[in-house]
Protein backbone atom coordinates (compact mmCIF):
# COMPACT_ATOMS: atom_id res chain seq x y z
CA UNK A 1 0.00 0.00 0.00
CA UNK A 2 1.46 3.36 -1.04
CA UNK A 3 1.61 6.12 1.57
CA UNK A 4 -0.45 4.38 4.26
CA UNK A 5 -2.40 6.38 6.83
CA UNK A 6 -0.54 6.02 10.12
CA UNK A 7 -2.21 6.94 13.41
CA UNK A 8 -0.86 6.36 16.89
CA UNK A 9 -3.13 6.28 19.93
CA UNK A 10 -1.01 7.35 22.89
CA UNK A 11 -0.41 9.82 25.65
CA UNK A 12 2.82 11.83 25.44
CA UNK A 13 4.55 10.66 28.63
CA UNK A 14 3.99 6.96 28.01
CA UNK A 15 7.51 5.49 27.77
CA UNK A 16 6.27 2.69 25.51
CA UNK A 17 4.58 5.15 23.17
CA UNK A 18 7.81 7.12 22.97
CA UNK A 19 9.50 4.06 21.46
CA UNK A 20 7.18 4.22 18.45
CA UNK A 21 7.08 8.02 18.23
CA UNK A 22 10.87 8.17 18.30
CA UNK A 23 11.04 5.57 15.55
CA UNK A 24 8.64 7.53 13.36
CA UNK A 25 10.45 10.82 13.95
CA UNK A 26 13.99 9.48 13.49
CA UNK A 27 13.01 7.69 10.31
CA UNK A 28 10.98 10.65 9.04
CA UNK A 29 7.67 8.83 8.62
CA UNK A 30 4.63 11.18 8.76
CA UNK A 31 1.89 10.21 11.20
CA UNK A 32 -1.15 11.53 13.02
CA UNK A 33 -1.95 11.08 16.68
CA UNK A 34 -5.05 10.49 18.77
CA UNK A 35 -4.16 11.55 22.30
CA UNK A 36 -5.56 9.34 25.05
CA UNK A 37 -6.06 9.71 28.81
CA UNK A 38 -3.43 7.97 30.95
CA UNK A 39 -6.11 5.92 32.70
CA UNK A 40 -9.09 3.91 31.57
CA UNK A 41 -11.66 4.26 30.09
CA UNK A 42 -10.56 5.15 26.54
CA UNK A 43 -13.72 5.61 24.45
CA UNK A 44 -11.69 6.44 21.34
CA UNK A 45 -10.14 2.97 21.40
CA UNK A 46 -13.48 1.35 22.18
CA UNK A 47 -14.82 2.79 18.93
CA UNK A 48 -12.45 0.44 17.12
CA UNK A 49 -14.10 -2.53 18.82
CA UNK A 50 -10.96 -3.10 20.91
CA UNK A 51 -10.84 -3.82 24.66
CA UNK A 52 -7.02 -3.95 24.82
CA UNK A 53 -5.95 -1.42 27.42
CA UNK A 54 -2.24 -0.87 26.76
CA UNK A 55 -0.74 2.17 25.03
CA UNK A 56 0.32 2.74 22.30
CA UNK A 57 -2.01 1.37 19.66
CA UNK A 58 -0.88 1.84 16.08
CA UNK A 59 -3.01 1.82 12.95
CA UNK A 60 -1.48 1.48 9.50
CA UNK A 61 -4.35 1.83 7.09
CA UNK A 62 -7.18 -0.40 8.30
CA UNK A 63 -4.83 -2.74 10.15
CA UNK A 64 -4.36 -2.11 13.87
CA UNK A 65 -1.24 -3.29 15.67
CA UNK A 66 -0.83 -4.00 19.38
CA UNK A 67 2.43 -3.94 21.38
CA UNK A 68 5.55 -2.02 20.42
CA UNK A 69 7.41 -5.30 19.89
CA UNK A 70 5.19 -5.89 16.85
CA UNK A 71 4.54 -2.28 15.85
CA UNK A 72 8.17 -1.36 15.25
CA UNK A 73 8.97 -4.34 12.98
CA UNK A 74 5.83 -3.57 10.97
CA UNK A 75 6.98 0.02 10.49
CA UNK A 76 10.48 -1.17 9.67
CA UNK A 77 9.05 -3.15 6.74
CA UNK A 78 7.37 -0.05 5.25
CA UNK A 79 8.79 2.73 3.08
CA UNK A 80 11.80 1.00 1.47
CA UNK A 81 12.82 4.34 -0.03
CA UNK A 82 13.52 5.72 3.47
CA UNK A 83 16.66 4.38 5.21
CA UNK A 84 15.65 1.91 7.91
CA UNK A 85 16.82 2.06 11.51
CA UNK A 86 17.15 -1.68 12.13
CA UNK A 87 20.31 -3.75 11.92
CA UNK A 88 21.04 -5.90 8.89
CA UNK A 89 24.19 -7.80 9.94
CA UNK A 90 23.50 -10.91 12.01
CA UNK A 91 25.71 -9.95 14.95
CA UNK A 92 24.23 -6.46 15.16
CA UNK A 93 20.72 -7.86 14.77
CA UNK A 94 21.43 -10.14 17.74
CA UNK A 95 22.47 -7.14 19.88
CA UNK A 96 19.33 -5.26 18.83
CA UNK A 97 17.04 -8.16 19.75
CA UNK A 98 18.81 -8.88 23.01
CA UNK A 99 18.46 -5.23 24.02
CA UNK A 100 14.74 -5.45 23.30
CA UNK A 101 14.51 -8.47 25.58
CA UNK A 102 16.61 -6.71 28.21
CA UNK A 103 14.36 -3.65 28.45
CA UNK A 104 11.00 -5.28 27.68
CA UNK A 105 11.06 -8.76 29.16
CA UNK A 106 13.29 -8.82 32.24
CA UNK A 107 11.02 -6.82 34.53
CA UNK A 108 13.30 -3.78 34.29
CA UNK A 109 10.49 -1.36 33.52
CA UNK A 110 8.44 -2.70 36.42
CA UNK A 111 11.34 -1.78 38.70
CA UNK A 112 11.53 1.65 37.07
CA UNK A 113 7.84 2.24 37.82
CA UNK A 114 8.51 1.55 41.50
CA UNK A 115 10.85 4.56 41.46
CA UNK A 116 8.10 7.02 40.54
CA UNK A 117 8.03 9.80 43.15
CA UNK A 118 4.78 9.35 45.03
CA UNK A 119 4.35 13.13 45.25
CA UNK A 120 3.75 13.40 41.49
CA UNK A 121 0.33 15.00 40.82
CA UNK A 122 -0.99 11.92 39.02
CA UNK A 123 -0.03 9.71 41.97
CA UNK A 124 -2.11 11.84 44.33
CA UNK A 125 -5.26 10.50 42.68
CA UNK A 126 -6.62 7.26 44.23
CA UNK A 127 -8.04 6.43 40.80
CA UNK A 128 -4.47 6.03 39.54
CA UNK A 129 -3.77 3.20 41.99
CA UNK A 130 -7.04 1.47 41.15
CA UNK A 131 -6.32 1.73 37.44
CA UNK A 132 -2.74 0.50 37.68
CA UNK A 133 -3.72 -2.28 40.11
CA UNK A 134 -6.08 -3.57 37.43
CA UNK A 135 -3.29 -3.11 34.88
CA UNK A 136 -0.68 -5.16 36.76
CA UNK A 137 -3.18 -7.60 38.24
CA UNK A 138 -2.22 -6.90 41.85
CA UNK A 139 -2.27 -4.36 44.63
CA UNK A 140 -0.59 -0.99 44.25
CA UNK A 141 -0.21 1.76 46.85
CA UNK A 142 2.20 4.57 47.74
CA UNK A 143 3.35 2.54 50.74
CA UNK A 144 4.06 -0.49 48.58
CA UNK A 145 6.01 1.60 46.07
CA UNK A 146 8.15 3.15 48.80
CA UNK A 147 8.85 -0.26 50.32
CA UNK A 148 9.95 -1.63 46.94
CA UNK A 149 12.19 1.35 46.16
CA UNK A 150 15.55 0.00 47.50
CA UNK A 151 15.31 -3.20 45.47
CA UNK A 152 14.20 -1.24 42.40
CA UNK A 153 17.19 1.11 42.73
CA UNK A 154 19.49 -1.90 42.78
CA UNK A 155 17.98 -3.24 39.55
CA UNK A 156 18.43 0.08 37.76
CA UNK A 157 22.00 0.43 39.04
CA UNK A 158 22.86 -2.99 37.62
CA UNK A 159 21.29 -2.07 34.27
CA UNK A 160 23.18 1.23 34.02
CA UNK A 161 26.41 -0.46 35.08
CA UNK A 162 25.97 -2.90 32.21
CA UNK A 163 25.59 -0.13 29.64
CA UNK A 164 28.38 2.01 31.08
CA UNK A 165 30.94 -0.80 31.26
CA UNK A 166 30.13 -2.77 28.11
CA UNK A 167 28.29 -1.36 25.09
CA UNK A 168 29.24 2.25 25.77
CA UNK A 169 32.62 1.60 27.42
CA UNK A 170 34.71 2.47 24.36
CA UNK A 171 33.17 5.93 24.04
CA UNK A 172 31.09 5.22 20.94
CA UNK A 173 28.26 7.62 20.15
CA UNK A 174 25.68 4.94 19.30
CA UNK A 175 25.18 1.33 20.38
CA UNK A 176 26.08 -0.19 17.01
CA UNK A 177 28.66 2.47 16.07
CA UNK A 178 26.28 3.86 13.48
CA UNK A 179 26.35 7.40 12.14
CA UNK A 180 23.02 8.18 13.76
CA UNK A 181 20.69 6.57 16.32
CA UNK A 182 19.56 3.11 15.27
CA UNK A 183 16.79 0.83 16.43
CA UNK A 184 19.25 -0.68 18.91
CA UNK A 185 19.52 2.72 20.61
CA UNK A 186 15.73 3.00 20.83
CA UNK A 187 15.51 -0.52 22.28
CA UNK A 188 18.09 0.33 24.93
CA UNK A 189 17.43 3.95 25.86
CA UNK A 190 13.71 4.23 26.56
CA UNK A 191 13.38 3.21 30.27
CA UNK A 192 16.45 5.25 31.27
CA UNK A 193 15.43 8.31 29.25
CA UNK A 194 12.04 8.13 31.00
CA UNK A 195 13.51 7.82 34.48
CA UNK A 196 16.01 10.63 34.04
CA UNK A 197 13.16 12.90 32.98
CA UNK A 198 11.37 12.41 36.31
CA UNK A 199 12.75 14.74 39.01
CA UNK A 200 13.13 12.88 42.28
CA UNK A 201 12.99 9.39 40.79
CA UNK A 202 16.74 8.74 41.10
CA UNK A 203 18.95 9.87 43.99
CA UNK A 204 21.77 12.06 42.70
CA UNK A 205 24.45 10.36 44.80
CA UNK A 206 23.98 7.15 42.80
CA UNK A 207 22.76 8.56 39.48
CA UNK A 208 24.50 11.50 37.81
CA UNK A 209 26.80 12.32 34.87
CA UNK A 210 29.72 11.93 37.27
CA UNK A 211 28.73 8.32 38.07
CA UNK A 212 27.60 7.29 34.58
CA UNK A 213 29.26 9.76 32.18
CA UNK A 214 28.91 7.61 29.07
CA UNK A 215 25.27 6.71 29.69
CA UNK A 216 24.22 10.27 30.45
CA UNK A 217 26.07 11.63 27.40
CA UNK A 218 24.45 8.94 25.20
CA UNK A 219 20.96 9.79 26.47
CA UNK A 220 21.57 13.49 25.82
CA UNK A 221 22.84 12.76 22.30
CA UNK A 222 19.75 10.69 21.67
CA UNK A 223 17.44 13.47 22.89
CA UNK A 224 19.28 16.01 20.74
CA UNK A 225 18.93 13.78 17.67
CA UNK A 226 15.19 13.33 18.30
CA UNK A 227 14.70 17.07 18.85
CA UNK A 228 16.49 17.91 15.61
CA UNK A 229 14.51 15.35 13.61
CA UNK A 230 11.27 16.54 15.21
CA UNK A 231 11.90 20.14 14.12
CA UNK A 232 12.59 19.01 10.57
CA UNK A 233 9.44 16.88 10.49
CA UNK A 234 7.00 19.29 12.11
CA UNK A 235 4.14 18.58 14.48
CA UNK A 236 1.85 15.63 13.74
CA UNK A 237 -1.84 16.23 13.12
CA UNK A 238 -3.93 15.59 16.22
CA UNK A 239 -7.20 13.77 15.56
CA UNK A 240 -10.23 13.40 17.78
CA UNK A 241 -11.55 9.91 18.31
CA UNK A 242 -14.28 10.16 15.67
CA UNK A 243 -11.82 11.57 13.14
CA UNK A 244 -9.30 8.81 13.80
CA UNK A 245 -11.87 6.04 13.44
CA UNK A 246 -13.22 7.56 10.23
CA UNK A 247 -9.70 7.82 8.77
CA UNK A 248 -8.96 4.20 9.66
CA UNK A 249 -12.22 2.79 8.30
CA UNK A 250 -11.88 4.70 5.04
CA UNK A 251 -8.33 3.48 4.45
CA UNK A 252 -7.38 0.29 2.60
CA UNK A 253 -5.85 -2.60 4.52
CA UNK A 254 -2.10 -2.40 4.98
CA UNK A 255 -1.54 -6.13 4.55
CA UNK A 256 -3.00 -9.00 2.60
CA UNK A 257 -5.01 -11.48 4.63
CA UNK A 258 -2.81 -13.76 6.71
CA UNK A 259 -3.05 -17.55 6.65
CA UNK A 260 -3.67 -20.00 9.48
CA UNK A 261 -0.56 -22.07 10.11
CA UNK A 262 -1.96 -25.56 10.48
CA UNK A 263 1.24 -26.79 12.13
CA UNK A 264 1.26 -24.21 14.92
CA UNK A 265 0.98 -25.96 18.30
CA UNK A 266 -1.86 -23.74 19.57
CA UNK A 267 -3.76 -24.14 16.28
CA UNK A 268 -3.44 -27.91 16.50
CA UNK A 269 -4.30 -28.12 20.21
CA UNK A 270 -7.43 -25.99 19.90
CA UNK A 271 -8.45 -27.04 16.39
CA UNK A 272 -8.41 -23.42 15.27
CA UNK A 273 -9.72 -22.54 11.83
CA UNK A 274 -10.18 -19.31 9.96
CA UNK A 275 -13.40 -17.60 11.09
CA UNK A 276 -13.38 -19.08 14.59
CA UNK A 277 -14.28 -16.71 17.40
CA UNK A 278 -11.18 -16.24 19.53
CA UNK A 279 -10.18 -14.31 22.62
CA UNK A 280 -6.76 -12.59 22.69
CA UNK A 281 -5.04 -10.89 25.61
CA UNK A 282 -1.57 -10.05 26.97
CA UNK A 283 -0.26 -12.36 29.66
CA UNK A 284 1.94 -9.94 31.61
CA UNK A 285 0.26 -6.57 32.13
CA UNK A 286 -3.11 -5.26 31.00
CA UNK A 287 -4.53 -8.78 30.91
CA UNK A 288 -7.98 -7.53 31.89
CA UNK A 289 -8.33 -5.95 28.43
CA UNK A 290 -9.37 -8.99 26.40
CA UNK A 291 -10.43 -8.77 22.79
CA UNK A 292 -12.74 -11.10 20.92
CA UNK A 293 -12.87 -11.40 17.17
CA UNK A 294 -12.91 -13.72 14.18
CA UNK A 295 -9.62 -15.41 13.42
CA UNK A 296 -8.05 -14.27 10.16
CA UNK A 297 -4.55 -15.71 10.43
CA UNK A 298 -2.01 -17.00 12.89
CA UNK A 299 1.62 -18.11 12.84
CA UNK A 300 4.51 -18.18 15.30
CA UNK A 301 4.94 -14.39 15.16
CA UNK A 302 1.43 -12.92 15.26
CA UNK A 303 -2.28 -13.54 15.41
CA UNK A 304 -4.68 -11.52 13.26
CA UNK A 305 -8.38 -11.20 14.00
CA UNK A 306 -11.33 -9.07 12.95
CA UNK A 307 -12.73 -6.58 15.46
CA UNK A 308 -16.09 -4.97 14.75
CA UNK A 309 -18.37 -5.92 11.91
CA UNK A 310 -19.15 -4.90 8.35
CA UNK A 311 -18.09 -1.38 7.47
CA UNK A 312 -16.79 -0.93 11.03
CA UNK A 313 -14.44 -3.92 10.93
CA UNK A 314 -10.68 -3.57 11.39
CA UNK A 315 -8.01 -6.25 11.39
CA UNK A 316 -6.11 -6.39 14.67
CA UNK A 317 -2.59 -7.81 14.85
CA UNK A 318 -1.13 -9.00 18.16
CA UNK A 319 2.27 -10.62 18.68
CA UNK A 320 2.35 -14.22 19.85
CA UNK A 321 5.11 -13.38 22.29
CA UNK A 322 3.48 -12.30 25.55
CA UNK A 323 -0.07 -12.89 24.29
CA UNK A 324 -2.53 -15.76 24.65
CA UNK A 325 -4.98 -16.99 22.03
CA UNK A 326 -8.03 -18.95 23.14
CA UNK A 327 -10.87 -20.32 21.05
CA UNK A 328 -14.32 -19.28 22.28
CA UNK A 329 -16.04 -22.65 22.34
CA UNK A 330 -19.60 -21.74 23.30
CA UNK A 331 -20.27 -19.13 20.61
CA UNK A 332 -24.04 -19.33 21.12
CA UNK A 333 -23.60 -17.91 24.60
CA UNK A 334 -21.88 -14.89 23.09
CA UNK A 335 -24.77 -14.06 20.73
Amino acid sequence: MADPTIIIYHYPYSPYARRVVWYLILRGIPYSQCVQPPMMPRPDVSQLGISYRRIPILSIGRDVYLDTRLQIPKLEALFPEIPRLGATESDQLAVERLLSLFTNDTGLFGKAVQLLPTDLPLLQDPAYYRDRADFIGGNLSPEGMNAARPEALGAVIRALDLLETTLLADGRDWILKTARPSLADIEAVWPFHWLLGLPGALPKDHFSPAVYPRVYAWIQRFQDAVSTAKKQMGKPATLKGDQAVQAILQAPFNENEAAVDGKDAVVVAQGLQRGDLIRVWPTDTGSSGRDEGRLVGIDTREVVYEAGEGDHMVRVHAPRHGFRVKKVVDEAAKL
